[in-house]
This record gives C-alpha cells, sequence and structure tokens, in this order.
C-alpha cells in the first residue's frame, strides 16, 4: 500500500524528490549564497572583519600603554632631585661640547659638521640619491663652450709684488715665530720656477741638471746648497744666483747684489740662444727659458731698486722692460709699474698707464679697480662732505668717483676692509685668488699708503662703498658690472694664507640651523638644571606631573 500511493504521488515520472518540502526549504539558503559571492557583500564582510581587528587590537594597546604609563609613573616616584640635577647637567655638558665642535666646525670649514655627515654619509642609506630631480639635459656643443668661457674661474695668478724669501719672509718668521707662507703657496711656486727656469735641454749642462733638481728640494737648506754646486760647476749659472738672491740673502741689498749678478750672467746666454734658437725645437724651448730667466731677474732687479727707494730707476726699468718683451703681459709688470708711479704721485702717468690696461678686453685685478677710483676720488675726496652731499645731491664727478668705488667693491669687496683698518694685515702671499681675500691682503699691503696720502679719500670709500651690495643682493647669482661671484673663493683662500688670518668671507654665510639648536638645547639644558638646583621638590613635582 505505501509503495502504491509513492507510485500514485509521482505522477508516473519515477523522478519525485524524496521529501515533498525539499525544495521549499533550500531556496533561500542559496538565495543567501549567490548573495554573499556579489563585491560589495564581500567588501562589507572585510570591513566588518577589519572593525573587529581594530577594535581587539585598541584594547590590547590600550591595556598596553596604561601599563607603561602605570610602570612609567611608579619609576618616576621613586626618582630623587639629584637624579633631575644629574640628568640636566648631563644633557647641558654634551650639548654644550657638541655646540663648540659645531662652532669650531663652521669656523675652520665654512660648513656645518652634522649637515655634512647627514648629506654625506646618511642620505645614501635612507634612499635620498634616488630621490634627488633628475639632471639636466645636456647642452649642445656651441652652448657649452659658451656656458664654458662664461664662467669665472678660481684660477691662481703669481702675485706680481711678492716679496722675497730670504730678506722679508725669513725676516718676519725670525721676529714672530709664525710661518707667513703656506705649503700649499710654497709649493706653487716650486711649480712656477721648474716650468720658468728649467727645459729639455737641462741635461745637456751639468750646472743646468743640479739647478733642475735643485728647484724640485722641499729644504731651503738644501736648495741653497745645491746653488753652491751649480756655481762651482759654471760660474755664468743664472738661476743659480736667481736662487740666492730670492732664499740666502737677508738684506735688499743682498738680494740686489746677486740679481745683478744673474743680470750678467742671463744677458750673455740669452745672447747666446738668440743666435741658435732656430736650429731645432730644443733651442726653441731653451731660448725661452732664458727670456723667462732675464725678464724675473730685470723685474726683481727694478723691485729692489723700488724697496730702497730708487723710485725712479724703478720706474725706468719697468718701461724698458715692458718695451722689450710686450708680449709677456700675463706677467702683470704694470701692476709694478702703477705702485711705484703712485709713490711719485705721478697720477697723469698712472692715468695713461690705466687708459692702457683697464680695457673690457683684458682680465681685470684689484690694483686695476681699486687706482681708477683712487684717481677719481682724488679730485673730489677733499672737499666731499656726507652731510652736504645729502643736501645739495652729488655732483657729476661726485658720481662718476662713487661708481668707480662701487665697481672696485664689486670686483673685490674684501678690500675696504683692509683699507679702513677693520681687519689687520698680515704679508701677502706669492700667489693670490683674483676677487678673493688673498688679492685683497696684496693690493692693501702695498696700496693703504697711497689711499692715505690722498686726502679724504678713506672717508669717501668708508661712505659710499658699503652701497654696493644694495646693487647685487645676490652676488653668486648675478652680478652687476662683473661676471656673479665665485663661490670657491673661500675654500682656495685658506690654502694661500696663513691658519693665524682670520680670512674674509663673502658673502657672508648663515650660522647653520644645527648650531642654533645646539645653542638653544644647551642653554635649556643648563636653565633646567639651575633651576632643578634652586628649587628640586618643586621640579620634581613638575617633572613627576
Amino acid at each position: 500500500a505505501p509503495s502504491a500511493v509513492m507510485a500514485e504521488g509521482s505522477g508516473g515520472s519515477g523522478r519525485g524528490p524524496p521529501f515533498p518540502g525539499a525544495a521549499s526549504v533550500f531556496r533561500p539558503w542559496e538565495q543567501l549564497r549567490r548573495r554573499a559571492a556579489t563585491p560589495w557583500a564581500r567588501g562589507l564582510l572585510a570591513v566588518a572583519a577589519g572593525l573587529g581587528l581594530y577594535f581587539c587590537f585598541s584594547v590590547l594597546l590600550t591595556k598596553s600603554l596604561v601599563l607603561f604609563l602605570l610602570t612609567v609613573t611608579v619609576f618616576l616616584s621613586t626618582l630623587t632631585p639629584k637624579f633631575y640635577f644629574a640628568l640636566t647637567v648631563t644633557s647641558s655638558f654634551i650639548s654644550g661640547l657638541i655646540f663648540v665642535f659645531e662652532w669650531w666646525h663652521f669656523r675652520k670649514y665654512g660648513t656645518s659638521f652634522i649637515e655634512q655627515v647627514s648629506v654625506s654619509h646618511l642620505r645614501p642609506l635612507i634612499g635620498g640619491a634616488e630621490n634627488s630631480p633628475p639632471a639636466p639635459a645636456a647642452f649642445s656643443a656651441g652652448e657649452n663652450e659658451s656656458s664654458r668661457q662664461n664662467m669665472p674661474e678660481c684660477k691662481v695668478w703669481r702675485n706680481p709684488l711678492n716679496l722675497f724669501r730670504g730678506a722679508e719672509y725669513s725676516r718676519y718668521m725670525w721676529v714672530t715665530g709664525k710661518e707667513p707662507l703656506t705649503y700649499y703657496d710654497m709649493n706653487l711656486s716650486a711649480q712656477d720656477h721648474q716650468t720658468f727656469f728649467t727645459c729639455d735641454t737641462d741635461a745637456l749642462r751639468p750646472s743646468d741638471t743640479v739647478m733642475q733638481k735643485a728647484w724640485r728640494e722641499r729644504n731651503p737648506q738644501a736648495r741653497i746648497k745645491a746653488a753652491y754646486q751649480a756655481l762651482e760647476l759654471n760660474n755664468d749659472c743664472a738661476t743659480a744666483y736667481v736662487l740666492l738672491a730670492e732664499e740666502e740673502a737677508t738684506t735688499i741689498v743682498d738680494a740686489e747684489r746677486y740679481f745683478k749678478q744673474a743680470l750678467r750672467a742671463g744677458e750673455m746666454i740669452y745672447r747666446k740662444s738668440q743666435n741658435c734658437h732656430s736650429q731645432s725645437p730644443q733651442h726653441e724651448a731653451q731660448l725661452r727659458r732664458d727670456t723667462n730667466v732675464l725678464v724675473y731677474v730685470k723685474r726683481r732687479l727694478a723691485m729692489c731698486a723700488r724697496k730702497l727707494g730708487r723710485i725712479r730707476e724703478a720706474v725706468k726699468m719697468m718701461r724698458d722692460l715692458m718695451k722689450e718683451f710686450p708680449l709677456l703681459s700675463m706677467l702683470n709688470i704694470h701692476e709694478n709699474l702703477l705702485e711705484a708711479l703712485l709713490e711719485l704721485q705721478a697720477y697723469a702717468d698712472v692715468q695713461a698707464v690705466l687708459a692702457k690696461y683697464d680695457d673690457i678686453s683684458l682680465p681685470k685685478s684689484a690694483a686695476i679697480c681699486y687706482t681708477a677710483a683712487l684717481l677719481k676720488a682724488r679730485a673730489v675726496s677733499e672737499r666731499f662732505s656726507p652731510e652736504t652731499a645729502s643736501k645739495r645731491g652729488l655732483s657729476t664727478a661726485e658720481i662718476n668717483a662713487v661708481e668707480a668705488i662701487h665697481r672696485a667693491v664689486e670686483f673685490n669687496p674684501h678690500v675696504p676692509k683692509y683699507l679702513l683698518e677693520m681687519k689687520s694685515l698680515v704679508l701677502p702671499p706669492e700667489h693670490i685668488l683674483k676677487r678673493g681675500d688673498s688679492e685683497a691682503v696684496a693690493y692693501a699691503f702695498f696700496h693703504l699708503q697711497h689711499w692715505k696720502r690722498i686726502e679724504g679719500a678713506l672717508n669717501l670709500l668708508h661712505c659710499t662703498w658699503e652701497g654696493t651690495f644694495r646693487m647685487i643682493p645676490y652676488p653668486l647669482e648675478k652680478g652687476h658690472l662683473f661676471y656673479p661671484y665665485p663661490s670657491c673663493t673661500e675654500t682656495a683662500d685658506r690654502e694661500l694664507l696663513p691658519t693665524f688670518h682670520e680670512v674674509s668671507v663673502y658673502p657672508q654665510k648663515e650660522l647653520p640651523f644645527f648650531i642654533h639648536f645646539t645653542a638653544g638645547l644647551c642653554s635649556f639644558s643648563a636653565m633646567l638644571a639651575l633651576l632643578t638646583h634652586q628649587f628640586p621638590e618643586l621640579m620634581v613635582i613638575f617633572a613627576k606631573a
């Protein structure tokens, strides 16, 4: 009977559900599964899971923070005022040491030590180099060549008025115990001597071979000994007399005597080289060397005459030298001539020399720019008064003088402080950097007396020189009458000038952030240490609170 009933209910198909209500029961679950598979449902589940995890972690973090604060509170409650005093004193001491070291490093090298270490070592470790902006695209050949020509170079030049090693620099060292020349400066001079006083044919003459080794010696006594050895081999060795005049002679009179012997030998060798210079390239090189020796000796003889008071004789020797060798203008003999003419107060002759050499196509120098300013200031300085000028305005001559001073200051902004005696002078180095502090020292050392001789010239300079900086507020980026001021002068001047001289820096660098920071930290820690020492209980309560 049950099977018959089932057969009738199946309707003849034989494949009906085992239970009559199964389809209606499973249909809601199927719909729910399909809805859970949609993207918005999955997102809702993810948000719910995230909120649950966040709630769990926040509860755990809150409990951990509360436990940490309770531990810190218990620890602080057990500390005594002596601990707080020791802590603040130690912090002030350490920050003070860092501040002193940062200040010393900035004064000596011009940079912050912490900033330098951060940029050099830490920045590559954290990937700073990868995030740096890309390099600009390369210029074309024409643009690159023009930009290279317009780029000012920090080229070191030989000082046209350099002093004598034995008669002046050594005497200064004997009196003061300070070395006036740096190793870098003397090394440049040794290279100059090897370039000007040696050639490829020196190996053919034993005396010149000895002198070739002498110019490479570092010890002055070894150089002098080698010069005497060269004279034993050849009594007419001009370069040996030059070395003795520069380094062994202790007075200008002795130096002049050696240079006269060098002139006699140098002229004889020069005439021989002229007769055979066309025979081979080696003879041409020997003629260039002999020409350099002769020009050097005549110039130093003129400088000896200038130092010994025979100024007219010195002027004649310099004029003759410039006429005889007009192509050697790069030796700047005209600067020696300018200084001697200023000593004679021959201002018309000075103006004639400036008209020839103060040309836009020729390289400038502090001697050229400041001498031109001095001549224009001479015309108005005696009657110049700041109060009168502010009331009636500047005349045409005064405007020309002020513009000449601004031009000179823009070329070398370090000179006015030495002329106005706001900075102390030292002996000038044997090499100078144009527009740098070394050139300013060399110019002021010889020309300060000429500015003092003209009444009112220094007063006019004092009233007007600082106005130059208003015309060029960003001197490293853009100049007014000259190229932008080179940024490499400070480094080169520190190598040229002695360590006991405070190098003038332009433009003045602002103190780095870390010097301000360490100074503030040191002061704050010292103040806390003082308050802790004076009011221990109150500071303990403040620290616990």
